[in-house]
């Protein structure tokens, strides 16, 4: 890359930000760790334009521009809270030897900040654990401090989307070694990939969502499918729970899910995000 068009690239993210979100266009956005660094950069191409701050306040540009093949991707964004649904999704429902019934409500549940992992990083296996499964996610990243926000308003606190893996050790989520909450069966370390890119500007509500283990699909199924929409899983946790900016909300995961072993690599794939991958690894 010449400095030319480094500088072209850099002097371009203010204008190219603002012009999007005037028009409604779809941006990339990527937190990265390069020279030692961490920051954040507009993805166009194989090129990722730096700016100074944060996804949720002004963006300066520092004239500073990276192949994206030499930067090492982070989870996207550093939520003060991660909340995750439970079954949101009939197919996922319906996976199981009996169905399960619909919820009334959305059924929200806590994952702590410490399962978040960076693309390409391992999901690592507690020692003793023997069923953890893969669950492919849309993941909703607030843009606006949310409370008390009604269904109507709820869609303009979102700033963008990005993929995640809610990966669950069901013999402690459900089984016969079943804990009092899922603080481990869902939070352990690792156990919440996320990215590689928060994407603003798209329509997630049509989305073809899948999971690949080992090349092999496993998952695959629409946003569209959610038993609650993002509106109204937004607006109901508001009720409750302020949402700050950067905060996530795993959407639920549809289909049927299966254990993964020492050696295996989980693929996420959520259209219009990217591809989100992971090996797997004994503790």
């Amino acid at each position: 890359m010449t400095r030319r068009e480094m500088v072209a690239g850099a002097a371009a993210v203010s204008a190219m930000t603002s012009a999007a979100q005037a028009q409604g266009a779809v941006q990339k956005f990527a937190r990265f760790r390069a020279g030692g660094r961490v920051a954040y950069g507009l993805v166009t191409g194989e090129t990722i334009t730096e700016f100074d701050g944060n996804l949720f306040g002004a963006r300066k540009s520092n004239g500073k521009s990276h192949k994206l093949s030499a930067v090492e991707l982070l989870y996207p964004v550093e939520p003060s809270k991660v909340l995750a649904l439970a079954r949101n999704y009939r197919s996922h429902l319906t996976s199981g030897k009996t169905a399960a019934p619909e919820p009334k409500r959305p059924e929200f549940f806590y994952k702590p900040l410490t399962c978040l992992q960076h693309p390409g990083k391992p999901i690592v296996l507690p020692k003793d654990s023997t069923d953890v499964h893969f669950e492919c996610e849309l993941v909703v990243v607030i843009g606006k401090r949310a409370q008390n926000v009604t269904k109507a308003a709820a869609a303009s606190h979102v700033f963008g989307i990005t993929a995640g893996n809610d990966v669950s050790e069901r013999q402690w989520q459900g089984g016969q070694d079943k804990d009092i909450q899922w603080w481990r069966a869902k939070g352990s370390d690792t156990f919440g990939p996320l990215g590689p890119f928060v994407v603003t500007g798209l329509d997630y509500s049509k989305l073809t969502i899948q999971t690949r283990l080992n090349g092999k699909v496993m998952q695959k199924d629409s946003t569209g499918m959610l038993i609650f929409d993002v509106p109204s899983m937004i607006s109901f946790a508001s009720q409750y729970v302020t949402l700050e900016p950067g905060d996530i909300i795993y959407t639920g995961t549809p289909g049927k899910t299966t254990a993964m072993k020492n050696g295996d690599v989980v693929e996420v794939e959520l259209e219009g995000v990217g591809i989100l991958k992971n090996p797997v690894k004994s503790a």
